[in-house]
């Protein structure tokens, strides 16, 4: 049984590693998968490829992107706007020790930029030019996209053609899928936090 479309962008947020295991704010810390990780990453190439035929893969350079798209057994290009948001001084600290005060101002503005990091704006603009390039070849063909939970939410603020600052209105899991389809040249959002059965 096939997707209902003959042709879609397949967002897929990589398997788990030791940072998201400790619940810390990873970033571009460049980590291996896991074991669940690594286990999630083969879940998630068999969940989307049991629906459709996969005829391309993009990712993020770092490891545990390019881990998980390994799993799909394809060539994979790797595409820097793919990255995840840098936190700056922030990466790798616990979630729950991030001052609350900043949390705040990441959601009030998207323009905030801790130091040494980017701003969710700046991401927005990379990750919205990279859909806008792969948004004819998705229209034809199937892309896998695999990347991380700030990309992959700007990509869904695009296909819905609202602001980057739905990020902190939504939750992805680790090797979810989002699926975007094209009516024309228009992205259509089919589904959000899809997860492969058991993982």
């Amino acid at each position: 049984m096939l997707w209902d479309t003959a042709t879609v962008l397949i967002l897929v947020r990589h398997g788990r590693t030791p940072a998201n295991a400790a619940g810390l704010l990873q970033g571009r810390l460049d980590q291996d998968l896991d074991e669940m990780g690594r286990l999630q990453a083969a879940a998630v190439a068999a969940y989307v490829q049991r629906w459709c035929d996969v005829d391309a893969v993009v990712s993020s350079p770092l490891k545990r992107a390019q881990q998980t798209a390994a799993a799909f057994g394809l060539p994979v290009d790797t595409d820097d706007r793919w990255l995840e948001l840098s936190y700056g001084e922030y990466e790798g600290t616990p979630h729950t020790d991030v001052p609350s005060e900043v949390w705040q101002r990441w959601r009030d503005d998207a323009h905030f930029t801790p130091t040494g990091g980017e701003s969710l704006a700046t991401l927005d603009q990379r990750v919205r030019s990279a859909c806008e390039d792969l948004a004819g070849r998705a229209a034809g063909e199937n892309v896998v996209v695999v990347s991380h939970v700030s990309p992959m939410k700007s990509a869904v603020a695009w296909a819905l053609g609202v602001g980057v600052d739905i990020s902190f209105n939504c939750h992805l899991d680790q090797a979810a899928v989002c699926r975007i389809a094209f009516r024309g040249d228009r992205p259509i959002l089919q589904t959000f936090n899809e997860t492969a059965p058991g993982v």
